[in-house]
């Protein structure tokens, strides 16, 4: 056992060397999967060298392995190669360096790789990232167009050019990367982040030309997938031409066939547009001319009406009209007051010939009993007037007072007036 470092104490490189080594030998044989880089195989030697790259991330690791293993492959491996490798890790203690020491070489052919595509179609699409709620509208008109392309590729003049035929004054931000290879992926990636952090780009385009599946393979990695899916931004997908299909394109918030698609998908056409305000402009025109032709006839109409053509004459006649109902009223209350007159001197003539005036016009008169308090009442019998009562005698023009004597008429013992003491106007 070797005692614990201590800055008094420090391990020699050999032992830190030694126990590096022991570990990694501890790993034991492992099978490795990437791409093929840097591969020399020179003639005269035994040992040939290679570079194995992650195709989704920035790493690396050296390969050894027998000369004759990487000449009997077929195909014969190039740049770019995704195999599978069988090996065991080893540290090289005198330069402080870790390899694969590579006892066997696999080649993935196309079926493999578009079956491992298929396998990732399916994951992808088991987590809702082809969902078709999820993807997000691209903007009408954005303020400036992100582009990932290849430098001076076909693809990124097929952009900018139908893009730029269709509204002169679209805006560009174009990073230029690999879009195929083992570096493809990373650089796809940094660049998909740096537009994302733009506050400018609206939207981005992710373009490249046509190739074969095994250049295409880049748009379908697993990492460069994730990342459009989680992108803010709008990401267009123009890889290949119609038939080529990557899974980018089944993830992306709009797919275009070619990269001229998506020139003339990302901004609207100027002259469209300009012929679009054109027609909206007649046709908001026509509307409001054929309003105020309605409304003119519908004036026009209601001044035609006998009511607004000659407004005074419908007041002329109803004046009349007026006129004569008023006449009527008078006549008719004419009429009524001269019925209810006579009706009332007859009930006044037959009241006059009832009443006591009349009686006493013929010859009567009306005696009454005078107390302190006035008259009491009308005398109906001598007996009710004992001598000495004063009387009120009204006739038919006045009123004579007069008292009762004790002498009657004829020698008889009934009371006689006598005299009369005052009399008053007729009644």
């Amino acid at each position: 056992m070797t005692a614990p470092s201590t800055p008094e104490e420090p391990w020699p490189v050999r032992t830190v060397a030694r126990k590096i080594a022991e570990w990694i030998n501890r790993l034991g044989a492992v099978w490795v999967e990437g791409q093929v880089t840097q591969i020399s195989a020179r003639p005269g030697t035994s040992t040939a060298f290679l570079t194995l790259r992650d195709p989704s991330a920035d790493l690396s690791m050296s390969l050894t392995c027998a000369v004759g293993l990487v000449r009997g492959m077929e195909p014969p491996l190039t740049d770019g190669s995704r195999v599978v490798v069988h090996g065991k890790p080893t540290f090289f203690a005198g330069r402080g360096t870790l390899s694969l020491r590579v006892d066997e070489i696999r080649a993935v052919g196309i079926g493999e790789l578009l079956a491992r595509i298929e396998r990732l179609r399916r994951l992808l699409a088991a987590e809702g990232l082809f969902e078709p709620g999820r993807k997000r509208k691209p903007p009408f008109l954005p303020n400036k167009i992100g582009l990932i392309t290849g430098r001076a590729s076909a693809a990124e003049r097929d952009v900018l050019t139908n893009a730029q035929a269709r509204w002169p004054g679209a805006r560009f931000r174009v990073i230029n990367v690999a879009v195929q290879g083992v570096s493809a992926v990373p650089q796809i990636l940094t660049a998909l982040s740096t537009l994302e952090r733009d506050a400018e780009v609206d939207v981005i385009v992710v373009a490249r030309g046509g190739g074969s599946v095994e250049d295409l393979l880049p748009f379908s990695d697993e990492a460069l997938c994730r990342a459009v899916s989680q992108c803010r931004t709008p990401v267009l997908s123009a890889i290949g031409h119609e038939p080529d299909t990557p899974l980018l394109d089944h993830v992306a918030d709009l797919r275009c066939s070619t990269p001229t698609d998506a020139g003339k998908r990302v901004v609207p056409d100027v002259a469209e547009e300009t012929e679009r305000i054109r027609q909206l402009r007649d046709r908001g025109r026509r509307a409001l001319h054929g309003w105020v032709d309605r409304e003119r006839r519908l004036l026009d109409a209601l001044r035609t009406r006998p009511v607004l053509a000659d407004p005074f004459g419908p007041l002329g006649r109803r004046a009349d009209e007026v006129s004569a109902m008023r006449e009527r009223a008078r006549r008719a209350v004419q009429a009524g007051l001269a019925t209810e007159q006579a009706g009332l001197a007859a009930t006044r003539a037959r009241l006059t010939t009832l009443g006591p005036a009349a009686t006493l016009a013929r010859g009567y008169a009306v005696v009454q009993r005078v107390t302190l308090e006035g008259t009491d009442g009308v005398l109906r019998s001598v007996a009710d007037a004992p001598a000495g009562t004063q009387l009120r005698v009204r006739l038919v023009d006045g009123a004579v007072y007069a008292v009762v004597s004790g002498e009657g008429d004829n020698g008889d013992e009934r009371p006689t007036v006598s005299g009369g003491s005052g009399a008053e106007p007729g009644a």
